[in-house]
């Protein structure tokens, strides 16, 4: 394994493995699913896509988990810290699959990922780049504690997407989750 395995109540977060491919495709092929992370990709692109998260570990000692349901195994999304090359900062993002919204997946996930990355990985902060449309990711900056900074612009070949950055210090994370 390129990285750690963290389990929360309901999911089992871990880098990605080519057992995940059926569920990554699936989800990037999902015009809802996929509508801001990039839009629609064909299984062969959505491979490349895994490549790159899985990149990253080698890389970087950090990567985006695929997301799995404790409770039947399956690949529900994938989310976790984000930087690549020219990125506006220390991202902990999120996708999840369209058929499990609403069932607060992202958040969850979302609040292990966060609390690795500040414990782990030394942030300072995290960010989060959200489609001003996406109003669902917004909820979930707002449920992670997180506040919107402004607008930001992603590096290629994302940069042509309207993004607003939402984000929170390592302080102010902790914080929150001491009152709670």
């Amino acid at each position: 394994m390129l990285g750690p395995t963290i389990e929360t109540d309901r999911l089992i977060l871990r880098p990605p493995a080519e057992a995940d491919l059926d569920g990554w495709a699936a989800f990037m092929a999902d015009e809802r699913s996929a509508r801001f992370v990039g839009g629609v990709q064909s299984r062969a692109l959505a491979w490349r896509s895994m490549a790159t998260m899985t990149g990253s570990w080698t890389l970087k000692g950090f990567g985006m988990f695929s997301v799995l349901e404790k409770a039947s195994g399956r690949w529900v999304g994938r989310l976790g810290p984000w930087r690549p090359e020219g990125w506006p900062g220390t991202e902990v993002g999120w996708g999840i699959s369209s058929a499990h919204w609403g069932k607060g997946y992202a958040a969850e996930g979302a609040t292990a990922a966060i609390d690795w990355a500040f414990d782990a990985l030394g942030w300072d902060e995290v960010i989060h780049c959200i489609d001003p449309a996406n109003l669902a990711s917004i909820a979930v900056a707002e449920r992670l504690g997180s506040a919107k900074r402004g607008p930001g612009r992603m590096a290629p070949p994302f940069d042509n997407y309207d993004v607003d950055i939402w984000g929170q210090t390592r302080e102010q994370w902790h914080v929150r989750r001491r009152a709670r």
